[in-house]
């Protein structure tokens, strides 16, 4: 637990130090206590389906894993995409599905924070999980190097806070509408309804999860999504936007708080949306931060779903 709090203590500190930088415009170097990934081997990841079959574009080669604190996988150079079933027991299967798709400023992936923990733990209650490995913006190879490259382009794609960010990736919006596709497509193997198929999505993983609603073309989109500590700056509502499910650290140093322009956007459509906005957390809490109300998002989100009937089972003829 005391390795939890300073683990998020540190994290925290470093995107302050972070917002600090750019909202002066002084800056070029990364703060002090900036955490430190150490380069590791891939991890085994043997239930990995590529995105495309056989026509699945890039290859793992290239791929750089590292290890925060000695135990977060993190990866960037994805070029060939995959998706992770994690699928819950039978007995206790609701039907419902979620891709969760991981953040890093579309340029890294955290794994094991935004991902495989997320989808364990949707399977532990009923629900099927999809680990979204989508493609990257490149980096250099040498980790010095990239947390140097990645540092500028994040503050370089960061320059209102009250707009959007610029730094994005329209290969994630195409992986993330092609995982949609293949969880529809085997929806029967996975024992998943094909009307109750959604998104999770974490920083930039969240915005890899609007961008695909707004990409959606009819009933290719998700069911609905969860948008956890995205940008909550203002956007045009599809007209059948699917429900949003918002939630964002009020103390986030990267997306500073500006209200909740996203979630107003929603409502004035007319289309499903719940805020919550938790008095601490930082940005990149995950499935929360000890000693904190974040550590209430996944239950809240799951509560979020039943109410919109996406885990009513259904019942056979």
């Amino acid at each position: 637990m005391m390795m939890m709090r300073r683990y998020h203590r540190r994290m925290a500190g470093s995107i302050a130090g972070l917002l600090a930088v750019a909202m002066t415009g002084a800056g070029h170097a990364q703060p002090a206590d900036m955490p430190v990934p150490v380069a590791a081997s891939a991890p085994a990841e043997p239930d990995a389906i590529a995105l495309y079959g056989d026509k699945t574009p890039g290859s793992t080669a290239g791929e750089n894993w590292s290890l925060y604190f000695g135990r977060d996988y993190n990866v960037r150079n994805v070029t060939r995409p995959t998706l992770t079933p994690v699928l819950p027991d039978p007995a206790r299967a609701t039907g419902a599905a979620v891709i969760v798709a991981p953040g890093g400023a579309f340029m890294g992936l955290s794994m094991s924070h935004e991902g495989w923990q997320v989808a364990h733990a949707l399977a532990d209650r009923g629900i099927a999980a999809f680990v979204l490995k989508y493609r990257l913006l490149p980096t250099p190879p040498d980790e010095a190097a990239a947390g140097a490259y990645i540092w500028q382009k994040l503050l370089a794609g960061l320059p209102d806070p009250d707009k959007m960010p610029t730094l994005t990736d329209p290969a994630a919006t195409e992986d993330g509408l092609a995982a949609i596709a293949l969880v529809r497509a085997r929806a029967t193997q996975w024992g998943v309804d094909p009307a109750r198929i959604g998104m999770i999505g974490f920083s930039a993983g969240a915005m890899t999860a609007l961008a695909t609603v707004q990409a959606a073309k009819p009933g290719q989109g998700p069911a609905f999504f969860g948008y956890i500590y995205g940008p909550q700056a203002h956007i045009d509502v599809p007209a059948a936007a699917p429900p949003m499910f918002d939630a964002i650290a009020l103390d986030d140093p990267l997306f500073p708080h500006r209200g909740f322009p996203i979630a107003e956007a929603w409502l004035a459509a007319k289309r499903p949306v719940e805020i919550h906005g938790y008095q601490k957390g930082s940005h990149g809490f995950g499935l929360g931060v000890p000693g904190t109300t974040t550590t209430l998002v996944l239950d809240e989100f799951i509560a979020w779903l039943g109410m919109q009937g996406f885990l009513a089972r259904k019942v056979a003829p």
